[in-house]
């Protein structure tokens, strides 16, 4: 049991955590539109096709962010689920991986350092690349 979960049900939380950073990019980008829109920055017709000021254009990129990177990181998590290997390995990548993801919205969403914001992709890039080679190994391991 890790949690009060078995270790194979386990991976679900960092999922439910990515799903959950996904929702909040969502919120901001919202906010900052509506407010956008009350300051007279933008209309209601130009997010028709998007033509965000700055603030929001940023936390909409943040939204299309959480489905890009992110959908390689679900797919690893229900694979490991799916054979049955999920472990120590796979849960401290899956959470950094979410860390990284997380920090780098942060960043993206706030200052908006484009090289503070590389360094937070690059870790989450490793992060879902290195789960990927581990779930090669659990998948040859377990034949």
């Amino acid at each position: 049991m890790i949690g009060g979960a078995t270790s194979q049900t386990a991976i679900f939380w960092p999922v439910i955590a990515q799903v959950l950073l996904t929702f909040v990019a969502y919120m901001v980008m919202s906010s900052r539109r509506v407010a956008a829109v009350k300051a007279g920055e933008a209309r209601m017709r130009d997010f028709a096709v998007p033509a965000d000021p700055p603030a929001s254009a940023a936390a909409a990129r943040n939204v299309a962010n959480q489905f890009e990177l992110p959908v390689l990181f679900y797919v690893a998590c229900l694979a490991f689920h799916q054979i049955g290997a999920v472990d120590l390995v796979a849960l401290v990548l899956a959470w950094a991986f979410v860390v990284a993801r997380v920090a780098h919205a942060w960043v993206h969403m706030t200052v908006n350092v484009v090289l503070m914001r590389r360094r937070f992709f690059i870790a989450g890039f490793v992060a879902v690349g290195l789960m990927w080679a581990w779930f090669a190994v659990a998948l040859v391991t377990a034949q």
